[in-house]
């Protein structure tokens, strides 16, 4: 049952993140913005495949929650209305599919070559306390400079949106 559940989150997550991109339904960007919701909240379900609870929790409620409402807030700011259809220039379009085509292959070559993770065990499956003492040892200015960082975006958004009430 496990790897059927796999298979179903592995490919609901390349559905919508395919969809993210061409989306056949609307040119809207929000429409797309639902479905990274979707692409994100499948991966969840991979990530509880792996017994990383923590990490399905974390992607379902910052990603799929503060992110998205964020990336919502800058769209309906912004007034994105539906783009025109752009002509396909051939070139590009050959340029692109040898770049995917080059990238599978490279891809491919490095799983086949791979060994490592064969016959390894976690220690703890879905712990945290492992990854709280490594984010809080060795990780912690990089923690604190990217919470300032979040702090000054929210700052800079609030800033932007603010209309002129003269």
């Amino acid at each position: 049952m496990q790897t059927v559940f796999f298979y179903v989150f592995a490919a609901l997550t390349v559905l919508c993140a395919l969809m993210v991109v061409a989306n056949p339904f609307s040119r809207n960007p929000v429409t797309s913005a639902m479905f990274l919701v979707l692409t994100i909240v499948s991966l969840a379900g991979l990530f509880v495949q792996l017994h990383a609870f923590f990490l399905a929790a974390v992607q379902v409620l910052v990603y799929a929650g503060a992110v998205m409402v964020l990336f919502l807030f800058v769209i309906m700011l912004l007034d994105l209305k539906e783009e025109e259809r752009r002509k396909v220039r051939k070139f590009a379009v050959i340029a692109g599919g040898l770049a995917v085509a080059i990238i599978a292959v490279l891809f491919c070559t490095a799983i086949g070559q791979t060994t490592a993770g064969i016959g390894v065990q976690p220690i703890l499956e879905g712990g945290t306390a492992a990854l709280g003492e490594l984010l809080f040892k060795h990780y912690l200015l990089p923690f604190e400079i990217l919470s300032v960082l979040l702090l000054v975006a929210m700052v800079g958004v609030i800033l932007l949106s603010k209309k002129d009430l003269k």
